[in-house]
């Protein structure tokens, strides 16, 4: 077994520099193409969150009075740097995540979209003015910073997820502190650094790698003004009341269990290759992944398991380094578990399993956490499969008799995150785009994640909180609104008046 003494270690990063965890506690940092210990993360106690918090805190005043226009500077900076650390960047996140190289390519681009979305401070920012609303008066609004704000980011998309958060929230005058998943942590490390580069003064950013403990601290001190949070549905609602009871902003982005309708008049090879793509790019593990497909009529059910099950037959599955693989390993043991005894109970429960990758076995890495793409058919929707956010390689197929039907089945789900509709249809696409009980909708677009410059979120049990991530509504939560009403005397003395001020 590797000692801990060769093992690389992944500490904190407070006030600008690497800081030594000194809690004593750490947790295994994993190759999941490998199955083998790579580092050991630094678990943060209270008192190491506290002084991040600390930090933070006290680079608030000089960040906030910076002008926008400088902010928005460290940000074309840190968009360079980025860009010319691609690679490594990369790296990083297959290393410890597992999904393939291109795939890691392209999470880092939608975040450095993000930052470039956060370049536009100076016009994002500004307030709106009205000159005598009422004799001699003006009135404006603006939008000043929270003060010390927080993110707690899932393993999903180590590089991409942060990036939706603390470049607006930096951008707009807070500090933060950043609770990376301890699974991946590296690639948030090696930002933080990026950005020390790009100019953004120490204690701006700060990053405590941890546990409960640390979210815990992040939940409860007073100094926290708002918290970020992407995970899983008992967790973002957990997050939420613990948050917003002690007088915080919450935004918790839950679960998903994004379904994908195929009508009898789409364009199946291509409904097929975007829902192979969907269901099992970056294993799955993504909240917009497709794990449920209806189909409208059994004809095109059967056409269409029956291509599903040709295009798995020729998947690749291996570690992500190798770019001509389609899909890497699952992020860690237990969650491999956890999928594959998704799959048993799906046969037990009476589904039919199409396409079984319990046996999978990749050459040369046989103790890592692969899996390969399971395809059910004539699943229901009382069954586990169905209702359950699986997280893997994992689609299920479920018949409907009309769209009606099918939608129906997507509006009693408890999740609303992101839906699809394969058609040729404008009736029936705007329709669906109009009446379906989901925050995010593609019409022959499996996953319709927002681009940069919207809003990204869901409905029912996929959000808690009224704002979404990034985009405009990044720009409302990580800011508080305040309206000047302002008169200078004329120097004639006026009579006092008793009544409501109105305008006549």
């Amino acid at each position: 077994m590797t000692k801990a003494a060769e093992l690389k270690t992944i500490d904190h990063y407070i006030n600008g520099k690497v800081v030594a965890g000194v809690s004593g506690r750490y947790a295994d940092v994993y190759n999941p193409a490998t199955g083998k210990v790579t580092g050991r993360v630094a678990l943060a106690n209270a008192s190491e969150v506290a002084a991040a918090i600390a930090n933070a805190e006290a680079a608030y005043p000089a960040w906030r009075n910076t002008p926008p226009a400088k902010r928005a500077q460290v940000m074309y900076r840190l968009k360079t740097l980025m860009e010319q650390n691609s690679d490594k960047i990369c790296a990083l996140l297959t290393a410890e995540h597992g999904k393939v190289l291109n795939d890691a390519a392209g999470e880092l681009q939608r975040g450095i979209e993000n930052v470039e979305y956060a370049c536009g401070a100076p016009e994002l920012l500004k307030g709106e003015h009205s000159k005598n609303v009422g004799p001699s008066i003006d009135s404006w609004s603006e939008f000043q910073p929270l003060g010390v704000v927080a993110g707690i980011t899932p393993f999903n998309f180590p590089a991409m997820v942060p990036l939706w958060m603390w470049p607006m929230a930096i951008v707009c005058g807070n500090t933060f502190v950043l609770k990376p998943s301890e699974r991946d942590p590296s690639c948030m490390m090696y930002l933080a650094e990026l950005a020390l580069e790009a100019g953004l003064p120490p204690g701006v950013l700060n990053v405590v790698n941890g546990d409960k403990e640390a979210v815990d601290v992040l939940l409860s001190d007073e100094r926290i003004m708002a918290v970020s949070f992407v995970g899983s549905t008992p967790i973002a609602e957990y997050i939420y009341k613990t948050g917003t009871s002690n007088g915080k902003r919450v935004q918790a982005l839950g679960g998903a269990k994004n379904h994908a309708i195929v009508m009898p008049d789409a364009d199946l090879d291509n409904a097929v290759s975007a829902l192979m793509g969907a269901a099992y790019g970056s294993c799955g593990e993504r909240c917009m992944a497709i794990p449920v497909v209806v189909a409208v009529g059994n004809e095109v059910g059967d056409a269409l398991v029956k291509k599903l099950k040709a295009e798995l037959a020729v998947m690749k599955v291996g570690p992500g380094t190798d770019v001509s693989n389609d899909m890497g390993p699952l992020i860690t043991k237990e969650h491999f578990k956890k999928v594959k005894g998704y799959v048993d109970l799906g046969v037990t429960e009476g589904a039919e399993l199409v396409v079984d990758g319990r046996g999978l076995v990749v050459a040369g890495h046989e103790e890592g956490y692969f899996l390969g793409g399971c395809l059910f058919d004539k699943v229901t929707p009382g069954m586990k499969i169905y209702r359950d956010e699986i997280f893997g390689p994992v689609l299920c197929v479920v018949r409907a008799e009309s769209l009606q039907q099918a939608m129906d089945l997507i509006d009693a789900h408890e999740y609303g995150n992101g839906t699809c509709l394969f058609t040729r249809d404008g009736e029936a696409a705007r329709y669906f785009t109009d009446n379906i009980k989901v925050g995010m909708v593609g019409i022959n677009v499996p996953l319709p994640v927002p681009v940069s410059y919207h809003s990204f979120g869901g409905w029912k049990r996929s959000l808690f909180g009224d704002l979404h991530a990034y985009g405009p509504d990044a720009v409302r939560f990580y800011t508080k609104r305040k309206t000047i009403t302002q008169r200078w005397p004329s120097g004639v003395r006026e009579t006092a008046v008793f009544t409501f001020p109105i305008n006549s």
